[in-house]
């Protein structure tokens, strides 16, 4: 009984530890670098991209519609 309980309880722990490693880490990085966890990023909505383009010209033609009806 009390065999069973150290298992279970040693196998919750290498699960936990599994668990929240990628949370230890990202704690880790991000104090390594001065609050900067992956280094040198552009702020959000700055860069050139297809997506955005595709997604503003799509806006404006719907905005044309709405202002022809």
């Amino acid at each position: 009984m009390i065999g069973q309980i150290i298992v279970i309880t040693i196998v919750m722990w290498i699960v936990a530890i599994f668990a929240f490693s990628p949370l230890g880490y990202f704690i880790y990085m991000y104090t390594f670098k001065d609050g900067e966890p992956f280094g040198e990023t552009e702020p959000h909505g700055d860069s050139e991209s297809l997506v955005l383009a595709l997604a503003e010209i799509a806006i404006n033609k719907a905005k044309e519609l709405m202002a022809k009806k």
